[in-house]
């Protein structure tokens, strides 16, 4: 057996910076200011031997990890760092704070990661304590002091100095607490408590399971739990009356920002919110805090996957004409919604329809499992999808930083955000529904800014299902400038389909498959793809990783993935698929899959050649072309035009389907079996079927490659077998498989077979491949 050819190691990393000239103060360049250390000394700590190494893992500072300012739309100069180096304990759930603190543990990464020091399981039985010192800068007198907390998972509760100043609820939203009362003028003390029962409890734990942390078999599709603090905590001065929050929401129709300024201390006053680019103002208008506020952007440069073009935001809180607080950010000039497009509903983007090209990007690390190691490492998993030529990414049921999503702002690639589920096989009770719903709502307002965030993924094939339809009707109300899916993958694993939101969205593996828009719903397949390849030196637990379809080789990696895209950008997306989600961008512990190792060394596939195909099929959606239609309802013969077989016409012959020649002389019985009523398709209404003449009510299916006539018996496989999505071709069209795009119908030899460009069976050879995929769509012999 030949060998496998050495996997390629890329060096993509090294050309990642995490600041950029625009918006620099949200890119890197504002970093916190010093704070006091923790009561321990930060010699003592050392980080714990990752299972893998990433590019990044050497990079993390002991003290201070991710400096940079961690809330990129609502910025000010002022704030202080508190991620570096805490007291650390673990007690029992139900017990009160420890006497002492007897470890250490670096934040914002959890205590079963490597990056920690920590690195071990931590149950249901469990709770999780932080200790640190800090001091208030001296120029910060006379403000608020707000303690802030991008997340902690799951149920955090916080004193300072001795006094609870807040408890939380909720793994993946921000908090905050004012905690000036609390401060002394001096060396201050804050104590965090967290406790996190992952799939025990009844709350979104999306992919996390409890589980061993050192690598070892099986896990399947669920991973190493994420506990206590994982994102960066800070400390940040602000006036009495202050902004907590900018609602920004373009409005392409009036050429306006709408934009709610949300603040706190502040009824009745009023805010000015000025859009700029490169130190030229746009636009500014002054409202009313709390209600909409029109600021003009006329001839708005629009956001686009190609041109992420983004304005500078200013926003002041007034006193009458005194400014009391000023907070940056920025934002993106877009729409999204659905439309028809040539007779099919479709996703359009400034009201332009673009093929939603992506993958599904869990975001784990083997070495900060939840957090990035670095800001640079948590861009280069997006910068990784920009150089593979994908437009789209879907955030599956984790919710990132809102540095995440500044980078996919800044990058230009189309958000899909899910809200992370509870657990599978469960059906939530009241209190658990009550908590989900809130913090859905919670990471909404968090992220409703974002201008690459395009639509917003209820729920994923079933898992902690409920009130499927209600919820969707909830979320548009709650965001209408967003599309909705109220499920993800409504075909697989007992999933119930709600039957409303703005997409109908299948899971099919290897796939493509079928996916069919309907009156209302655009057609999106929401996973397919699982492909896999095992690179020797970069798996997690070494021979125990696993795939929806193992390649031999990265050659037959790259050719079967680059087919899938093709596939779609000749078969699926003219009959009706408006964006497709390949799995996954990266592996993640024994899954392999992905386009790239777990660790970031190695990209798999060939990243010329995909980021080809997956440009070649976005052009193909953006090009004025008419989508091939035939005419339902009505009888046409099916006639060969490869040269010198143009008088051969597809016939059926006790239940098989051959081509024959068919003249006026032909007896009426040939005619007949030569003759197809064209109608709707049986799986996919932008397809077609063709049901016999002489045999209503049988059609012309696949079945093991053969081509064939039969009675349809209802399933769903029949229906997908005897749908056929029609192709442009040379002086015909072209047939292709709803169930198994990028296969054709094909005469050879005179019998009618359903091949596959570099096929290895015989009627794939490729000999006249294209000719004899062409048919001339024609009078019918038997009107």
């Amino acid at each position: 057996m030949k060998s496998a050819p050495a996997p390629r190691h890329r060096t993509w990393w090294r050309r990642l910076t995490a600041g950029t000239g625009l918006l620099a103060l949200v890119a890197g360049a504002l970093v916190g200011a010093g704070t006091a250390p923790a009561a321990a000394a930060a010699t003592a700590w050392s980080p714990k031997t990752a299972p893998m190494t990433t590019p990044w893992t050497g990079q993390v500072p002991v003290d201070q990890p991710l400096p940079e300012y961690p809330r990129p739309q609502l910025t000010r100069p002022d704030w202080a760092n508190l991620n570096g180096i805490w007291d650390f304990a673990v007690t029992g759930r139900d017990a009160g704070q420890p006497a002492s603190f007897t470890e250490q543990i670096r934040v914002p990464f959890v205590a079963e990661s490597a990056l920690s020091g920590i690195q071990r399981k931590i149950t249901e039985n469990d709770k999780l304590w932080y200790k640190r010192t800090f001091t208030v800068p001296s120029n910060w007198s006379g403000r608020r002091v707000q303690l802030n907390f991008g997340a902690s998972d799951w149920q955090t509760t916080v004193w300072v100095n001795g006094t609870q100043v807040g408890a939380h609820k909720g793994g993946y939203d921000g908090f905050s607490y004012d905690i000036t009362p609390q401060l002394n003028g001096g060396t201050n003390t804050v104590v965090v408590s967290v406790y996190d029962p992952t799939q025990t409890g009844g709350q979104a734990v999306g992919k996390q399971r409890i589980n061993d942390v050192a690598p070892h078999s099986g896990g399947g599709i669920f991973y190493t739990a994420a506990s206590g603090i994982w994102q960066t905590v800070w400390l940040e001065p602000v006036a009495a009356a202050h902004v907590t929050r900018l609602d920004m929401t373009p409005n392409l129709g009036d050429g306006t920002l709408r934009v709610k300024v949300q603040a706190a201390g502040a009824s009745g006053r009023s805010a000015r919110v000025t859009v700029s680019t490169g130190g030229t103002t746009v636009g500014t208008a002054t409202g009313t805090v709390g209600a909409e506020i029109s600021v003009p952007v006329p001839n708005a440069h629009l956001w686009t996957p190609e041109d992420p073009f983004l304005y500078d935001v200013k926003t002041e809180l007034l006193d009458g004409t005194a400014v009391t607080d000023t907070v940056g950010g920025y934002t993106g000039m877009r729409s999204i919604a659905i439309a028809k497009v040539g007779n099919i509903l479709r996703p359009v983007l400034n009201g332009k329809f673009v093929f939603q090209t992506g993958t599904l990007d869990q975001g784990y690390w083997p070495d900060g499992i939840y957090t990035a190691p670095t800001d640079a490492a948590l861009k280069s998993d997006l910068q990784a999808h920009k150089d593979l030529g994908f437009n789209m990414v879907r955030k599956h049921i984790k919710v990132e930083p809102q540095r995440w999503f500044y980078w996919a702002d800044k990058l230009g690639l189309l958000v899909w955000q899910d809200m992370p589920a509870m657990d599978t096989g469960k059906s939530p009770d009241s209190a658990a529904r009550t908590q989900w719903e809130a913090e859905y709502h919670a990471i909404i307002d968090q992220h409703r800014s974002s201008p690459s965030l395009v639509m917003w993924v209820n729920e994923n094939e079933g898992w902690g299902q409920y009130d499927q339809a209600r919820i969707a009707n909830d979320v548009k109300a709650y965001d209408p400038s967003r599309l909705v899916d109220n499920m993800s993958g409504v075909n697989c694993c007992g999933a119930v389909d709600g039957g409303n939101g703005d997409v109908v969205d299948n899971h099919n593996y290897v796939g493509p498959g079928n996916t069919a828009s309907s009156s209302t719903r655009a057609a999106v397949l929401g996973e397919f793809g699982g492909l896999g390849y095992k690179v020797a030196g970069h798996e997690w637990y070494p021979g125990g990783g696993f795939s929806y379809e193992d390649q031999a080789s990265l050659s037959a990696l790259n050719n079967r993935f680059v087919g899938l895209i093709d596939s779609i950008r000749v078969g699926q997306m003219p009959a009706g698929l408006s964006a497709s989600v390949y799995t996954e961008i990266t592996d993640v512990e024994n899954e392999a899959n992905g386009l790239l190792t777990y660790d970031r060394q190695v990209v798999k596939v060939d990243t010329a050649r995909v980021k080809a195909a997956n440009q070649a099929l976005v052009a193909a959606s953006k090009a004025a072309t008419t989508a091939v239609t035939l005419p339902t309802g009505q009888y046409k013969s099916l006639r060969v035009t490869t040269p010198g077989y143009t008088t051969k016409y597809l016939r059926h012959s006790e239940g098989l389907a051959y081509t024959e020649v068919v003249d006026a002389n032909s007896s009426a019985l040939l005619k007949s079996d030569a003759t197809w009523k064209v109608v709707a398709g049986l799986a996919n209404g932008n397809c077609y079927s063709f049901e016999s003449r002489n045999y209503p009510g049988e059609y012309l299916r696949h079945a093991n490659f053969r081509v064939r006539r039969d009675a349809s018996d209802g399933s769903a496989l029949f229906k997908a077998d005897a749908t056929w999505c029609a192709v442009a071709g040379s002086g015909g069209v072209r047939l292709t498989s709803a169930n198994l795009p990028g296969s054709f119908m094909r005469h050879i030899n005179s019998e009618v077979w359903l091949a596959t460009p570099g096929g290895t069976n015989a009627w794939d050879n490729a000999a006249s491949f294209t000719e004899d995929t062409t048919w001339s769509v024609d009078a019918p012999w038997a009107p």
